[in-house]
């Protein structure tokens, strides 16, 4: 080499990569099956029917899913006060293992009660929850008030749609 001249990188030096003829197969990665929930209300009126027919799932209305039912249960609210008040009883019922056997809390999923933004009691009663178990937060869609369930899940829902594994 001669001095003065300054080298490349190695790749320089050694010229292109041959790319194999036959490249080696993609591994074959076993499918995962979405995991299947049972969705129970903590009031009347807290969307669980919709929400089964939308994301998929058991709807257990405002019961304990039986045996033949997913044991992984969805908790849902509206966030008004009255159901926000509901959550943290209902989550310490399974903290203490007095729900039924077998039965296991994934999540919370709260429902708007309205259009637009929380006022700041209620907010301040979410943020309490979403520090004590994994919330889902569902915005308002009037097209669901109207009975309108066709469309897709709302793109704020992509996280609850992912670990229901809707996909419409």
């Amino acid at each position: 080499m001669r001095t003065g001249m300054r080298q490349g990188p190695e790749i320089w030096i050694r010229g292109p990569v041959a790319v194999p003829e036959t490249a080696p197969p993609e591994p074959v990665h076993p499918r995962a099956t979405a995991r299947r929930f049972s969705w129970v209300g903590l009031h009347g009126g807290a969307g669980v029917s919709t929400l089964a027919t939308v994301y998929g799932g058991h709807d257990s209305g405002r019961a304990w899913p039986g045996p033949a039912d997913p044991q992984s249960v969805l908790l849902v609210v509206r966030t008004h006060a009255a159901g926000l008040d509901a959550v943290v009883p209902a989550v310490e019922v399974f903290r203490r293992g007095e729900a039924p056997r077998g039965l296991d809390l994934d999540a919370v999923v709260l429902v708007a009660d309205a259009p637009g933004r929380l006022p700041r009691p209620l907010a301040q009663r979410v943020r309490l929850i979403e520090s004590v178990i994994d919330v889902y937060r569902v915005p308002w869609v009037s097209e669901w008030r109207l009975g309108d369930l066709s469309g897709r899940p709302p793109r704020e829902t992509e996280s609850l749609a992912r670990l229901t594994g809707a996909t419409r």
